[in-house]
């Protein structure tokens, strides 16, 4: 195979895979845009005033209807913050942001099945929870105040605008809010402003997987994730599958591909998992701790974050195995050979519609002039 080939090879797989999430991706970001027009930014810092189970789970119930832009979570984490929410509360409303959004959930359904939509929802909430322990045990007073003094710096990270940015409507029943003219309009600014904020790691996530997908043979994968020797394969998994989401610097939504083509190539059920999880983890978003809370609670962010995720990894897998819900076969929906015009294209076009019609509100509406101030 000839390089022009593969290249070619490796962008149609990109495509293919691009065409096969495209209406999943339009209507998890519209879910989203809808909920973040309702709900209000303003009152975060006034229910997350410790690291109670109560503001724990208030600020996951946040965290899932905000933007899955993980640059945007990680800012409005600092932001309420320095506002005054407890630290804690702050990381579990952003590992809930990037973890448990539609978005997220609809296209491993659409991808993956819905096992693993369940593994990862599930296995979210017991990372936030191991996580609140592992801060109760590695945070101390003084380094939680060296965190503090260090965000009210206000050293800019990335999508700060984006992070700061209520356009929510809040006068109303919900379904006033929803159906108003002034909640058409937010739900078109925030479907727009998430796009924008997340597209480049979505592409970027569809090259990469394309690239793997088309490049490297089904034996090297099954060497690297020991599928030869199940029992280590099952620890191997979580462990090293956040190694992999560290390098690849693909954040958001944009590692589902990735993960899929992973899963065929033989990595473990509880690996595909803390893969997913870790786009909180990945090296720019290091240096977004580090200018954000210093070094020093970075590397307990890092490490409490990496902790976290491969148990609860680790844990999903033994009770989905026990469960008997890990699926058997690894044929994980990565691209169509050929586009034709079934049920993706019926969807796509209704969705690409829907879309158009949001973007048609947005640019009437002033959005142009917001998107300018995201970064």
């Amino acid at each position: 195979m000839d390089i022009v080939t593969a290249l070619g090879h490796a962008l149609w797989m990109a495509f293919a895979m691009f065409w096969e999430i495209l209406w999943p991706l339009i209507l998890g970001f519209g879910l989203s845009a809808v909920v973040q027009a309702v709900v209000s930014k303003s009152e975060m810092t006034k229910v997350l005033p410790d690291d109670s189970s109560k503001s724990l789970a208030i600020a996951c119930a946040l965290g899932a209807a905000s933007s899955s832009c993980s640059y945007a979570a990680v800012a409005l984490a600092r932001s309420i913050f320095r506002k005054g929410a407890n630290f804690t509360a702050a990381m579990a409303f952003q590992l809930a942001s990037t973890n448990l959004v539609a978005e997220l959930t609809i296209i491993i359904i659409v991808l993956m099945g819905w096992q693993f939509a369940a593994a990862e929802f599930f296995g979210g909430l017991l990372m936030v929870m191991l996580m609140a322990v592992l801060f109760r045990m590695f945070l101390s007073q003084g380094l939680a105040a060296e965190a503090r003094a260090q965000a009210e710096r206000g050293l800019k990270g990335k999508m700060e605008g984006h992070a700061e940015m209520d356009m929510s409507v809040t006068e109303g029943s919900l379904r006033q809010r929803i159906t108003s003219n002034e909640g058409f309009t937010a739900t078109s600014h925030y479907f727009v402003m998430d796009l924008a904020a997340v597209w480049k790691d979505i592409a970027a996530g569809l090259l990469i997987a394309g690239a793997l997908a088309a490049w490297v043979p089904p034996d090297f994968w099954q060497k690297f994730f020991l599928v030869t020797h199940p029992v280590a394969a099952k620890i191997w998994g979580p462990i090293i599958g956040p190694i992999v989401a560290v390098f690849s610097f693909v954040c958001s939504v944009g590692n589902v591909p990735l993960a899929a083509v992973l899963w065929n190539g033989g990595i473990s059920f509880g690996g595909v998992i803390a893969f997913v999880y870790a786009d909180l983890i990945v090296l720019p978003i290091i240096d977004i701790y580090r200018k954000y809370y210093g070094w020093k609670v970075a590397g307990v962010i890092v490490t409490v974050f990496y902790i976290a995720m491969v148990s609860a990894a680790l844990v999903i897998e033994l009770l989905f195995e026990r469960l008997g819900l890990i699926p058997s076969q690894r044929s994980a929906q990565i691209a169509e050979m050929s586009i034709s015009f079934n049920y993706t294209a019926v969807l796509n076009i209704i969705f690409l519609a829907i879309a158009a019609l949001l973007l048609v509100r947005f640019f009437r509406t002033g959005g142009p002039k917001m998107l300018a101030h995201m970064e």
